[in-house]
């Protein structure tokens, strides 16, 4: 069964469907400390079923996230998309990127094409982000996008003392971005 999971596409980027080939960029960004702000490291045996959760959230929410690929090379530099297991607050503009893809504005020219298609295709009227206070990368991706964080925190699993507060980040509403 296939999910009729669409294309985005910027100037630079394509925003693509997850694919098990895409398991070979996502395992080591997984495995390494680059993924502390997301839930990780995780052993590569675990990233199969996070794949398999991305599509899932695809399958019951109708959106989810994106393998974001450079137009030019065809190479993967990172997933971008929408977000809201259950538990969430609201849905969230979530994205991380591999090692090397840093510091050339992918993330906020990818999420700008998420927050598009979320206000604009899905008709939302509101969006958040939810980063780990020393995450200053993605604090400075949320603001280029124009959240700003509200003071408020969340905790994904209150029952896990390993899980941290993150910071809510809003991002102006479809009226502002017009």
């Amino acid at each position: 069964m296939s999910l009729p999971i669409p294309t985005l596409e910027t100037a630079r980027l394509r925003l693509v469907a997850p694919e098990e080939r895409h398991l070979e960029v996502e395992i080591p960004f997984w495995e390494s400390e680059r993924s502390r702000f997301v839930g990780g490291p995780l052993p590569g045996y675990r990233v199969w079923r996070l794949l398999a959760t991305q599509l899932g959230h695809w399958a019951l929410r109708g959106y989810g996230s994106w393998m974001v690929e450079e137009k030019g090379s065809g190479r993967a530099i990172g997933m971008v998309g929408l977000w809201h297991p259950g538990e969430w607050p609201e849905s969230e503009l979530a994205y991380h990127l591999y090692e090397g893809s840093e510091g050339k504005g992918y993330a906020t020219e990818a999420g700008r094409a998420v927050i598009d298609h979320a206000y604009g295709t899905l008709g939302w009227r509101t969006l958040i982000s939810l980063i780990d206070p020393e995450n200053t990368a993605s604090q400075s991706v949320a603001r280029r996008l124009g959240a700003v964080n509200t003071g408020e925190t969340f905790v994904s699993n209150p029952a896990d003392p390993a899980c941290r507060p993150v910071e809510i980040w809003r991002y102006p509403g479809p009226e502002a971005m017009t």
